[in-house]
Order: structure tokens, then sequence, then C-alpha cells
């Protein structure tokens, strides 16, 4: 959950609005964290005939997922909390669950379809929190991580003959 620094934060969204909105990004901030680090550790360890395409790939997607970690980090700080930055903190909020071992690749791709659809279900549980407060910054942030995850997904389902 995001602690809050509050004090003299003014931006015409109520404290408790802010609270729930912040909680709500944390989790978005965990969930692509956690992706962000299972799709770099891909990136290292994949092997097989598809090589040179899913490590490139991996890198394309483990990049665009470390800038958007800062983004929703200081979205969360824009509005008066404390960003989670451990990885405790991200195990606990997280949807995406660690991975252990070093899949095959094609594994690799289910796995990583798996966490962008689950990315995708967590931003859009964020969106009423957001919208009851009629924060358009946080809305406007969700929905482009929304577009990213949806068609990142759509991609790796591609890959996979779906």
């Amino acid at each position: 959950m995001a602690k809050s620094h509050d004090g003299a934060v003014d931006i015409g969204i109520s404290v408790g609005d802010r609270k729930d909105i912040a909680a709500g990004l944390s989790r978005v901030l965990a969930d692509t964290y956690t992706l962000y680090l299972k799709t770099h550790n891909y990136h290292w360890n994949v092997t097989g005939p598809q090589f040179n395409d899913l490590h490139a790939m991996f890198m394309t997607q483990y990049t665009e997922l470390w800038n958007a970690v800062d983004l929703i980090a200081e979205r969360i700080r824009s509005l008066g909390h404390f960003a989670p930055g451990s990885y405790k903190a991200f195990a606990e909020l997280s949807s995406i669950k660690e991975e252990e071992g070093v899949p095959a690749s094609g594994q690799m791709l289910e796995n990583l379809l798996s966490g962008h659809e689950t990315v995708a279900r967590t931003c859009r549980g964020s969106f009423p929190a957001a919208e009851k407060a009629h924060d358009q910054p946080t809305m406007d942030l969700l929905t482009q991580r929304l577009q990213v995850h949806e068609k990142t997904a759509w991609m790796l389902r591609s890959i996979l003959g779906r």
C-alpha cells in the first residue's frame, strides 16, 4: 500500500481519493516491475532456434517496461504518496509471480503473454478510483499502459500461433 507524506498537496483531489489512486498505481508499478525483471531475465537466458529474434524482442519489451516504472512511480509521488521500491513491497503487491529457473523459449512467451494480460487487468482495476476523482493524468497514464500491454499480448499470441 502506498505510504503518504501528504501534508500540503492541494491538486483538487481529496486525500482519500489520492490514497486510493496511489494504492492502485502501486499495484500497477509492482506488476510492471516484476514483468520487467522477468522479461530481462528471459532476454539474458533465452536459447533455441529463435534466439536472435526473441533476444531482440525481449530487449525492446524490457526497455519499454523499465521506462514505464519511472512514469508510474512519479505519478504516485505527484499524488503525495511514496512509491513502493523494494522487492519485498513488489512481491506483496504484484499479481505476477517471480520466475524460478529458466523455462524453454516457448514457455517464456506463454509466461510473458500471461504477464502482459495481468498488467492490463491491474490497470483496468485501477481506473475506477481515478475516474471517481476525475484524475485525468492517471487515467491517461493507465490508458497508455493498457495500449502497450494489450498490443504486446496480441503480438505474443501471434508468435504463439493464436
